[in-house]
């Protein structure tokens, strides 16, 4: 198995390491429900994007 010739820095593992990190994604309040809903997703509990409803939701079938 290979061995590293040179013992590799601290600064330059760290500098390919910099895109690793995780990042949030946003997220918006539903106006129906209250809930937190990612940009761009339907809202699964109600069925509702952009202010109209596009599906049925999960709660429909419980109402």
């Amino acid at each position: 198995m290979a061995h590293p010739k040179r013992k590799i820095s601290k600064t330059r593992r760290d500098k390919r390491r910099t895109h690793d990190a995780l990042t949030t994604k946003p997220y918006t309040l539903d106006p129906n429900t209250g809930q937190a809903v990612q940009y761009h997703r339907v809202c699964l509990d109600t069925g509702f994007y952009k202010g109209r409803q596009v599906m049925k939701g999960r709660l429909e079938d419980f109402a």
